[in-house]
């Protein structure tokens, strides 16, 4: 799997563009800084942005080609990052130390889903938000029209929303919608998508 995405960012142009998700932006612009945490990060377009609005970002991904390229992109941006190399379960334990986590293109499989979720719940300070956009589970039609448009191929890494938010039970929903969406994001997602898109607030 590392040497996927390794391949996949081993282009000059950004994989995924260099501007945030728009449904990040959207949400995280409502919010006052503080620390926030990435997962699966890649080559950290949504880990700049938050550092350019004033958080203190932490992120993580499996490529050491997506690190390289997100290090010397926000370099470029006169931000900082910390950037860690591992999955989630390699990282020092955080507990309820995260005002933010933003999940966005994170796609676990059904069987580590819930509990890598819970854990992540778990690094939220209470009252700390969850912003999350995957590809749902009517994703595959749209997959078979344009491959271009990108997401997994294997069906039990798509999101369900009841599933989602029984995963996250300790939060309550600000926003939760399953919904097609143009995407325009680089060169891996390009076009018409069905999509879960999640704000919550820890209890």
């Amino acid at each position: 799997m590392k040497e996927f995405w390794d391949q996949r960012y081993a282009q000059e142009a950004m994989a995924y563009g260099e501007s945030p998700n728009v449904f990040f932006r959207e949400q995280l612009n409502s919010l006052a800084p503080g620390r926030i945490l990435l997962p699966a990060e890649g080559e950290g377009r949504n880990a700049i942005y938050a550092a350019t609005l004033g958080w203190e970002v932490w992120a993580y991904d499996w490529s050491e080609v997506a690190r390289a390229k997100a290090l010397n992109y926000a370099s470029k941006q006169g931000v900082t990052i910390e950037y860690h190399l591992g999955s989630l379960d390699e990282l020092p334990q955080r507990t309820s130390f995260f005002d933010a986590i933003a999940l966005i293109y994170v796609h676990f499989p059904d069987h580590i889903r819930q509990r890598q979720m819970r854990l992540l719940q778990s690094w939220l300070k209470p009252n700390g938000r969850l912003i999350l956009e995957g590809f749902s589970k009517k994703h595959p039609q749209y997959q078979a029209l344009n491959p271009l448009v990108g997401g997994p191929k294997n069906a039990d890494q798509l999101y369900d929303l009841d599933d989602l938010l029984s995963d996250f039970d300790q939060c309550h929903s600000l926003l939760a919608v399953s919904q097609e969406i143009e995407l325009q994001e680089g060169f891996c997602h390009c076009g018409t998508a069905h999509v879960v898109r999640l704000h919550l607030e820890k209890l």
